[in-house]
This record gives C-alpha cells, structure tokens and sequence, in this order.
C-alpha cells in the first residue's frame, strides 16, 4: 500500500498537518479557496426548478 501524498506538491504528507505535508502547501491551499480558484461546480440552469410557486391557500 503506497503512502498517501500531499494534494499540493505529492511530497509524503506529514500528520501534523494532514492531509498536506507542511504548513506552507496547507497554506497555499487555503489561498486557493479563498481566492475562488477551487470552485464547485454547480448545476446548468436547465437544472433548476423553475415551476411557479403553489397558490397561497
């Protein structure tokens, strides 16, 4: 079984700062998301509901 490496440079990670193997690459993936270079994809507007809201009773 191979050893889990860090997402940022594939160095072996460290479990003081897993899953990364330094405060740095931990970091830098924090940039990351703060930076919105991570996104999560979202659904196509084809996807959504756009059915009119039920009548108020």
């Amino acid at each position: 079984m191979t050893e889990p490496k860090c997402p940022i440079c594939s160095k072996p990670r460290v479990d003081a700062f897993k899953p990364f193997c330094s405060g740095r690459c931990r970091d830098v993936d924090l940039h990351r998301w703060l930076s919105e270079s991570y996104r999560v994809p979202a659904g196509s507007a084809d996807e959504t509901d756009d059915e009119d809201p039920p009548p108020a009773a």
